[in-house]
């Protein structure tokens, strides 16, 4: 498995009432196959998430994957970490199914022709062969969350990052897509607000407040966050 190592001594951004952290000093190794990451709505998971491919940059501090400096060879990271989007009409922009899986391949594969038909397989393969004509906004929100991972997964990435990717999604097609990205072969770091597809992780992160609170195994990271979700609820512990 790739190698992930992070070491920010925090991530802050610019407001008007002066600099706001999003990400607290943190300090991780990442080499299970299956990382989850869970926490409340502007916990600062996404942004932890978002520095592994360059998304978000560390103020101070740097981040590694499979050897290579996030900040200075940032192109290269972005060739083996792909980044599936909780909504993807963010990565669907392509008329056709067809074509934005191509889009997808254009650096990789030089041949339109050999470039299409690589294409078709990829479709294939996500059970989209009968819709490589149709339209993008023509699919239902599982197939297009399919597709976008379709488009991430062309490429063959080292590395996939999924940021809520079942958020939007009915039961069978969180289903569906929670057995895509379980199947895969390369290291999966997903942020989710399902705690059963935590718990299917290897290792599970609770971040909070902008920290990382809790660091193990999947079970127990799942009972301490719904432990301190509860003392929020019960007024325990502050907001």
């Amino acid at each position: 498995m790739p190698a992930i190592e992070l070491e920010a001594a925090g991530v802050t951004v610019a407001t008007p009432a002066g600099e706001r952290v999003i990400l607290e000093p943190t300090t991780l190794s990442l080499t299970e196959r299956r990382i989850g990451i869970v926490g409340p709505n502007g916990s600062g998971k996404s942004t932890l998430a978002r520095m592994v491919n360059g998304l978000v940059a560390a103020t101070t501090g740097r981040v590694v994957v499979d050897g290579l400096d996030v900040a200075r060879e940032g192109a290269a990271v972005r060739r083996r970490v792909g980044f599936c989007f909780t909504d993807p009409a963010a990565q669907l922009v392509m008329p056709t199914c067809v074509e934005d899986v191509e889009l997808s391949l254009r650096r990789i594969e030089r041949s339109a022709s050999a470039r299409r038909q690589r294409a078709l397989g990829v479709l294939e393969r996500f059970g989209l062969a009968d819709h490589a004509e149709i339209s993008v906004h023509a699919l239902s929100g599982g197939q297009k969350q399919l597709l976008a991972l379709a488009g991430v997964l062309a490429t063959e990435p080292s590395v996939v990052v999924a940021d809520e990717p079942t958020t939007l999604l009915d039961l069978a097609n969180t289903r569906k897509v929670a057995d895509v990205l379980f199947g895969l072969d390369q290291q999966l770091l997903l942020v989710t607000h399902d705690l059963d597809l935590a718990r299917r992780c290897d290792r599970v992160l609770v971040v909070d407040d902008a920290g990382v609170r809790y660091d193990g195994e999947p079970g127990a990271a799942v009972d301490f966050y719904v432990a301190s979700v509860e003392d929020r609820i019960e007024g325990r512990v502050g907001p």
